[in-house]
């Protein structure tokens, strides 16, 4: 549900100059664009500056069909993450934010919510950098039980290096989840040595009820207390993955919704062959994505149509 930034690209030129390609994008913020994007109603809890850049993101917002009317407007910077990218696409981050508008949420400003919102999802840094970590533990909290509450840790150990940490706080949010995204790379930085089936059961035992762990082009596996399901992945001419991860968890959630089984109960009661059709379509979506520069993530109208 929060973190917004605008992410320069970083290229080499000749000497020793550097270009930038600024682009705008943050986890929770690209997975709101992209349910937006996919036709599904959408909106961002979130701090925002005031700054010329905050005003950018806000615009990007509601031109792609997102409700920014719990958007809090701060008088502080907007947060900047530099993005290099391997030759393969892969990206390495260097992430500007200490005081900066995504990171100063506190628990006072945490807003009522109306009876149709039915999903909250929370996700990456603003798992662990305070207040902000605290007033969405908190929320996580208030809301668990009365809405679907999902989890993508996406973890940034440039923002946060000690792990300790980021298992503290995931865990605790884990408690609250009903459906959890996981990228294998962050379960290796997590929990190194532990198997993907172990974790999965760890917070299948916690109250989860569909743990998702995504490896990129080799597809994903989903994890409930009766099965594990197999979703092949797509291979695609890269040119990065900068949002891939987030294109998956925005079209996972739009295909539960349209089946109505965006709650709790709903989760529950995925057969296999369901769950196998929503994880084609994250799939797909996500492969969408890794064919565009940056957090580009699809519309339901780009071709090859998202079906």
């Amino acid at each position: 549900m929060r973190r917004s930034s605008v992410r320069p690209f970083a290229e080499a030129t000749a000497g020793d100059g550097l270009r930038f390609d600024g682009r705008i994008g943050g986890s929770p913020f690209n997975v709101a664009v992209g349910l937006a994007r996919l036709g599904r109603p959408a909106a961002l809890f979130t701090g925002l500056s005031t700054d010329f850049l905050g005003q950018r993101l806000a615009a990007a917002l509601a031109a792609d069909g997102v409700v920014t009317s719990f958007l809090l407007c701060k008088n502080v910077p907007t947060a900047l993450s530099l993005v290099g990218l391997a030759a393969d696409g892969t990206p390495s981050y260097a992430l500007y934010g200490r005081g900066a508008a995504d990171r100063s949420v506190e628990i006072v400003e945490i807003p009522s919510l109306t009876p149709e919102i039915g999903v909250i999802h929370f996700g990456s840094y603003s798992l662990v950098v305070t207040p902000t970590a605290d007033a969405f533990a908190a929320l996580a909290a208030r809301e668990r039980r009365r809405r679907l509450i999902t989890l993508d840790p996406n973890v940034r150990l440039n923002v946060e290096p000690d792990l300790e940490v980021w298992r503290a706080r995931v865990q605790a949010m884990a408690a609250h989840a009903d459906l959890i995204k996981v990228s294998g790379e962050d379960l290796d930085a997590m929990y190194p040595g532990r198997s993907v089936e172990a974790t999965a059961e760890r917070w299948l035992a916690a109250g989860a009820r569909l743990v998702v762990v995504t490896h990129g082009a080799d597809g994903a596996r989903a994890f409930t207390e009766r099965a594990c399901v197999v979703a092949p992945g797509e291979r695609v001419p890269v040119v990065d993955t900068v949002g891939a991860g987030d294109s998956f968890q925005a079209a996972l959630l739009c295909a539960i919704d349209e089946r109505g089984l965006a709650s709790r109960a709903g989760i529950e009661s995925l057969d296999d062959a369901t769950l196998r059709r929503c994880l084609a379509f994250a799939t797909r979506a996500a492969a969408m994505t890794r064919t565009r520069r940056g957090a580009d993530l699809p519309h339901r109208r780009d071709p090859p149509a998202l079906a």
